[in-house]
């Protein structure tokens, strides 16, 4: 009976930890996979290197982000940080 007794603050932090720090971060990850998958035209995007642009095509694996008037970057949908759906707020206002 002592062992358990021992045991259970180790247990309890365990669960504390999992439903603090675990369980949040798996689901933002699941929103953020879906919102990647759900990335179409004309989406404002963030890649995790910091660039800010426009979705101009989409891809299987890639994506086409036009970062300035005229000059589009390709890239791989799994480097996107985060997607602002067609006529989110601007980061600038």
């Amino acid at each position: 009976m002592a062992g358990i007794a021992g045991m259970l603050p180790l247990i309890l932090i365990f669960v504390a930890f999992y439903f603090l720090m675990i369980r949040p971060q798996q689901k933002r990850m699941k929103t953020l996979q879906n919102a990647i998958a759900a990335v179409k035209k004309g989406d404002t995007v963030i890649t995790a290197g910091g660039l800010v642009g426009k979705v101009t095509k989409t891809d299987e694996q890639y994506v086409e982000v036009e970062v300035a008037p005229g000059m589009k970057v390709k890239v791989v949908k799994a480097t996107l940080a985060e997607v602002q759906p067609l006529g989110g707020k601007p980061a600038n206002d």
